[in-house]
């Protein structure tokens, strides 16, 4: 048989949950079509695998990059993560449909929910689409280096069919809801992956205003859910605050509106599920509900973070904890090395700890409310801040926190935490875990991740792009849960399942996920013993100079999208074979 490449040498981890094997893979037209324990390349090229695991690409079920995908063909950072597959359109909020005269409103809502420049928006989207079925052809039209899906977001739907009613949360009548489902079903049968919706406090627009879908109730959630009846494929998603924290009764009314919905589109929904401070436990109520929901044939999952969702605080950050303080924002306009000579004069750090923050979050600020509420308790927020370091460590340990440091040294948190932001020439980047690190460890996520009904899932690319770097969520995963955590490990071939066949199959992908003679030859060649994490870097390479968190991985030998290598040795190849993958 004659091959386009052949991968020879490597140990095959099939994405089933099976364990490596030593095998040769053949590839021809962009399909696996042999898989053997030794095959003659011939005139193939050949890709050396020997000593490195060969995985089918991962498939990254929750990302934001609905608007990089229609300007930018990198897809940066999951491209260099063994990402294959990306998913965009999650929590409700997207880019399609659109009326030309809510193109603002959608961009405000993303810069807001999302933490992506306005400015990058404005300047990168180029809107040459109204209907779902018009943006996924125009993403289409772009070579990328990897494949997009896209859900269809719920505020985009309920802002094109009410307008202004939509965006000051009206309830929606019986033709709204009718309007809505029908836009939502011929998005499905245009190629669309599935319906999301975002029901959190925490995703504001711009302006500090409510999502529009943010509290719509069961009958407008299962009258749009509806449009799935009848279809053999396509998924839901949501995200919610559940206020478990605010009463039980509140969380089961609210879980009784989403497994309503779920019901009432027959098909599977997954759900965002992390430890919260407020409401430690509430992960185990969401995993139970889920439970009880599948028992009584309703399909529904979890998707899990790997490591704690946490902002990452620095001199080059959009936020760090002396942002308000008047001596430095006399400073702040300052290049960095200018203002961290300043900075290290010991009268200047004199000068602003013994000044007071005045207000920077809220309303119409880049900068989101939560800042001005971790200044107001700093030791508190110091507890769980750690500096990242050139080997970041995203489970450190309690003892090596910014407060328990201040504690040794008998100083003020505030002053650990200047000296540590001036380290790296002002390159250092310190880690506050928010979500998923209540008992400074991650035990908890691996009781999450372990469950039966949970998916790796939640690293946001192309989100939060100045405080949060967590589309290596998959690189992570991968080195941490199955190479270097001792307690609660995942064997390799089940590491691999949960980053590839299982996130293939729940969003309806048959031709990959897999490591199957027709499957697509989608697949990574990667030194395990080698995989690691570069520190985060700041890149200013947005649309109109926008800036932006990137990380680097270190260990991917290659990475194929339908067998053509658009990675080797940890770098971009130039090659753009990605195109849009449409609902089966």
């Amino acid at each position: 048989m004659s091959f386009d490449r052949v991968v020879r040498g490597g140990e095959i981890v099939d994405g089933t949950g099976r364990g490596p094997r030593r095998a040769d893979l053949g590839i021809r037209g962009g399909i696996i079509v042999e898989i053997a324990p030794s095959l003659d390349p011939g005139g193939a090229e050949v890709i050396d695998a020997e000593g490195a695991i060969v995985t089918p690409g991962f498939v990254d079920l929750h990302t934001h990059y609905d608007g990089q995908a229609s300007w930018d063909s990198e897809m940066l950072p999951s491209a260099v993560h063994g990402v294959t597959t990306a998913l965009v359109g999650s929590c409700g909020v997207g880019f399609a449909p659109v009326r030309k005269a809510d193109r603002e409103r959608l961009v405000e809502l993303m810069e807001g929910v999302e933490d992506i420049p306005g400015s990058a928006l404005a300047e990168g989207l180029r809107w040459d689409w109204e209907t779902f079925g018009d943006y996924l052809d125009a993403l289409e039209r772009r070579p990328r280096t990897l494949d997009v899906g896209a859900h269809v977001p719920h505020d985009a739907v309920r802002v094109y069919v009410m307008g202004e009613r939509g965006l000051a949360r009206e309830d929606a009548t019986d033709d709204d809801i009718a309007s809505m489902r029908g836009l939502v079903r011929q998005a499905l049968l245009d190629g669309a992956i599935g319906f999301t919706t975002g029901r959190t406090d925490n995703h504001r627009a711009k302006d500090g205003s409510a999502t529009p879908a943010s509290d719509v109730g069961a009958r407008e959630l299962a009258g749009i859910a509806s449009a799935f009846q009848g279809l053999s494929s396509g998924i839901l998603q949501a995200v919610s605050d559940f206020d478990m924290a605010v009463s039980p009764e509140r969380f089961d009314a609210e879980f009784d509106v989403l497994e309503a919905m779920a019901a009432a589109s027959g098909r599977p929904m997954s759900v965002s599920t992390m430890q919260r401070d407020g409401a430690t436990d509430q992960w185990r109520r969401i995993l139970a509900r889920l439970e009880q929901a599948n028992a009584r044939g309703v399909t529904m999952k979890a998707q899990v973070a790997p490591r704690g969702i946490g902002v990452m605080l620095g001199l080059e950050a959009t936020f760090h904890p002396f942002v308000g303080f008047p001596s430095y924002k006399a400073i702040s306009h300052l290049p960095l090395s200018e203002r961290v000579a300043r900075l290290r004069d010991p009268e200047t750090k004199r000068r602003i700890l013994s000044e007071k923050s005045e207000p920077i979050g809220g309303d119409g600020s880049p900068i989101p409310p939560l800042a001005d509420q971790l200044l107001a308790s700093i030791d508190f927020v110091a507890m769980k801040l750690y500096r990242l370091g050139p080997n970041p460590s995203y489970e450190p340990a309690k003892e090596s926190s910014l407060f328990a440091e201040a504690m040794r040294r008998g100083v003020s948190t505030l002053d650990v935490v200047y000296d540590a932001l001036l380290e790296q020439d002002g390159r250092e980047l310190l880690y506050f875990p928010i979500f998923n690190y209540g008992g400074h460890s991650l035990d908890d996520v691996a009781t999450m991740l372990h469950h039966p009904l949970s998916m790796v899932a939640l690293g946001d690319g192309g989100a939060h792009v100045g405080t949060i770097c967590d589309a290596s969520m998959q690189t992570f995963f991968l080195l941490h849960w199955a190479r270097d955590r001792e307690a609660a490990r995942f064997s390799l071939g089940d590491a691999v399942r949960k980053l590839t066949g299982e996130p293939a199959a729940w969003a309806g992908m048959r031709d990959r996920g897999l490591l199957e003679v027709g499957r697509r030859a989608d697949l990574n060649v990667i030194d395990f013993a080698r995989l690691g994490l570069l520190p985060p870097r700041l890149a200013h390479d947005l649309p109109g100079g926008g800036k932006r968190f990137l990380q680097d991985a270190r260990g991917y030998r290659a990475t194929l999208v339908r067998g053509i290598p658009t990675l080797r040795d940890d770098r971009l190849t130039g090659e753009m074979p990605g195109s849009v993958v449409r609902r089966a």
